[in-house]
């Protein structure tokens, strides 16, 4: 899995069409318990508004671990799903988006509402910031003293940050590394002390 973005700060946004007024706000969040607790937070916040959509997705937005939507009573996949479209399109992973509606008397239809509710993330999406996320793995790495040298220079070259160094009848070194260079960074440990280095993944 590579490299992805998530929101880093909350953020709200407004939005008219109509006379519908959209008030949006961006959250992050890293469960389901989160994004419902605040969903909740906003349906008591503003108890009057005709309706509270929201979406959300956890995780990588293009393979996410877990994402929802809910049109609150809008018509079927003119709210949630729009919304939830914008969060992936433009990969905002561990964000809540609640879209709170204040009917204005004047029906929209159901294009005009996907276009409202996307354009209303869509701008809260704007002015959000963003952070790059890079998965890593923690590897633990046993050698012979005399390589403890070459296995640091190793986990330099690929980015590697050491955790931990255990002193037995071995040297075990813990060593965090972005997911993407695990494969090469072991490769070369294998090659550098002739197969004698033990790798394995941390539990």
């Amino acid at each position: 899995m590579s490299t992805y973005t998530i929101l880093c700060a909350a953020v709200e946004f407004t939005t008219e069409e109509k006379n519908s007024e959209f008030l949006t706000f961006l959250h992050p969040v890293t469960t389901r318990e989160e994004a419902m607790a605040q969903v909740d937070f906003y349906r008591k916040q503003y108890p009057d508004a005709a309706h509270v959509c929201w979406a959300y997705v956890i995780g990588n937005t293009r393979q996410p671990q877990t994402q929802a939507f809910s049109d609150d009573g809008e018509p079927s996949g003119t709210a949630g799903k729009p919304m939830l479209h914008v969060l992936t399109e433009r990969e905002v992973g561990n964000s809540l988006a609640v879209v709170v509606r204040y009917f204005g008397g004047i029906k929209l239809g159901a294009g005009g509402l996907v276009r409202a509710y996307s354009a209303a993330v869509s701008g809260a999406v704007g002015i959000a910031e963003l952070t790059l996320i890079t998965p890593s793995v923690t590897l633990k790495v046993a050698v012979d003293f005399a390589r403890e040298t070459k296995i640091r220079h190793l986990a330099n070259q690929f980015e590697g940050k050491i955790l931990q160094v255990d002193y037995a009848n071995k040297v075990t070194l813990d060593i965090s590394l972005p997911e993407a260079n695990v494969g090469l960074f072991s490769q070369q440990v294998i090659n550098e002390t002739s197969g004698e280095a033990s790798v394995i993944i941390a539990e």
